[in-house]
């Protein structure tokens, strides 16, 4: 299980007893914010830090532990911050300064020199927050007792944005074909977003996967089979006896094989391309679907962008209520007053957004030169939700993020046979297009109803990463001076 370690600095200055009172004290915050349920990591008390010695030695080990995917920082008492250089310079994991004390209230008829001895997080984190500025140290700053839901709410959705980048740091995605021919924005620049995210992009020719399709067994592909007739309202001529009943055995023959693929090869993300299917005959809807549903990453036409972002997602969003899924905008709503998106993709949108029971249906595609593929059908779930882009922009990775509340559709789809979103984009969709098309978003995107734009913001700070966000209060006038002023930021902050 993930790890965040809890730090907390004091000084000798104070002896021995105010120490063991410190640790005492550290000890059951620590167990407050363990008791909020607001963390999706296990939280990892420290013993209390006194010397630049132990704080650098700390900081060398939250490194090196796989598990520990970022570190709070709590200043007691008063704790010289020049004793934290070394420890700051040296860490590369996450960093949330937590602004707060032992106690909610004054004792006013109590109060004495000892009481304020001890309890001196009012300035020790004014001396902490000093250095770290002076330092230029990436972190996220939450004042407030932690028994406040506010609070713990806010390190909570801190620990999962440290979730998603410790995922996308150790990520294998597994690229099957190229892009697109001739888009523009699934490109992207491999080496620089290894460099900057972690992620390693692996590139196989599609017949690499069609090998171990078609070496995927009957009984695999049975117990598929069984299981897609228990779970989804399976159509009819795709049940056992059906006239289509072969094309939902070869789409479980299509899923049997990826997932042995991508298992072996340690992949949690993956694309593919509908121009480049090698020797399969289906693109593969189905199997993709599930694999999502499942956590992993995924990209249409090659994105391995989208792909990527995908399964960072999926990444700090597990465990909660909702889901993700890669998405794209289709198609428009322009009644005056009534202005919806509706998204879907060719076939593959991930079930764990849907409302209901999916159907399994098979319908032909149109393009892509194969026989119908099989996919699941359904309407997504309605409520808030955010749909966010990574584009690489030449000289640095922008992330464009857009919150969005799904609705139902205004009327039933029968004739559209794919999965589906239908939102209204914050504040407007004239706003929001017009946005969306300044910063240069992508078309594909990924839909979260399990991660916010709080998540984004954090995630974005820790990967020294822009992001432009699209939410309520959104002009275009100021959004377009923002990138303005992200775009020469962004420039300095690199160096010459």
């Amino acid at each position: 299980m993930s790890q965040v370690w809890f730090l907390t600095g004091s000084q000798h200055l104070y002896g021995e007893d105010t120490l063991r009172q410190v640790a005492e004290q550290s000890q059951a915050i620590a167990e407050q914010l363990r008791a909020s349920g607001e963390l999706a990591a296990e939280l990892v008390w420290q013993p209390v830090l006194t010397d630049a010695a132990a704080i650098r030695r700390v900081m060398l080990e939250a490194n090196s532990v796989d598990d520990c995917i970022g570190v709070i920082a709590w200043m007691h008492t008063f704790s010289p911050a020049k004793m934290w250089i070394s420890g700051l310079d040296v860490l590369n994991k996450p960093l949330l300064h937590l602004h707060t004390q032992s106690h909610v209230e004054i004792p006013w008829d109590s109060i004495d020199m000892d009481f304020m001895n001890l309890n001196q997080a009012a300035h020790g984190d004014r001396e902490f927050g000093y250095i770290q500025a002076r330092l230029g140290v990436p972190r996220k700053t939450v004042a407030g007792h932690v028994s406040d839901p506010r609070v713990a709410r806010r390190i909570g959705v801190w620990a999962r944005a440290a979730a998603g980048r410790a995922e996308l740091r150790s990520l294998k995605l597994a690229r099957f074909g190229d892009n697109m021919r001739d888009v523009a924005v699934t490109e992207g620049d491999k080496v620089e977003a290894q460099l900057r995210f972690g992620v390693s992009v692996n590139t196989y020719g599609v017949n690499d996967l069609v090998e171990v399709v078609d070496a995927a067994s009957d009984a695999e592909v049975d117990a598929l089979v069984k299981e897609y007739e228990e779970r989804y309202a399976v159509a009819a001529e795709l049940r056992a006896g059906g006239e289509r009943h072969d094309s939902l055995r070869y789409a479980a023959r299509i899923e049997a094989g990826l997932r042995t693929f991508l298992t072996e090869g340690g992949f949690k993300a993956f694309t593919t391309n509908f121009e480049d299917l090698g020797g399969l005959r289906q693109l593969p809807g189905l199997a993709v679907q599930r694999l999502m549903a499942d956590g992993y990453g995924f990209g249409g036409e090659g994105d391995w962008k989208t792909s990527a972002l995908v399964r960072t997602l999926k990444a700090m969003g597990e465990g909660r209520d909702g889901g993700t899924s890669f998405m794209e905008d289709y198609t428009y709503h322009l009644t005056p007053g009534q202005q919806l998106i509706l998204g879907a993709h060719m076939l593959e949108v991930c079930p764990s957004i849907a409302s209901a029971q999916p159907s399994c249906e098979i319908h032909p595609l149109g393009i892509g030169g194969r026989e119908d593929p099989v996919r699941l059908v359904f309407d997504a779930a309605t409520g808030p939700a955010v749909v966010v882009g990574l584009a690489d922009v030449g000289d640095r990775f922008r992330l464009v993020a857009n919150e969005i509340d799904v609705v139902e559709p205004l009327q039933p789809l029968p004739a559209l046979p794919v999965a589906r979103a239908v939102w209204a984009p914050r504040p407007s969709l004239e706003t929001s297009a017009e946005a969306w098309l300044t910063a240069g978003g992508p078309h594909h995107t990924v839909l979260s109803t399990a991660v916010g734009s709080a998540e984004l913001y954090d995630f974005a700070e820790m990967t020294g990463t822009e992001l432009a966000l699209i939410d309520a209060d959104t002009t275009v006038r100021r959004f377009t001076q923002e990138l303005r002023w992200n775009q020469a930021y962004y420039r300095l902050a690199q160096g010459l």
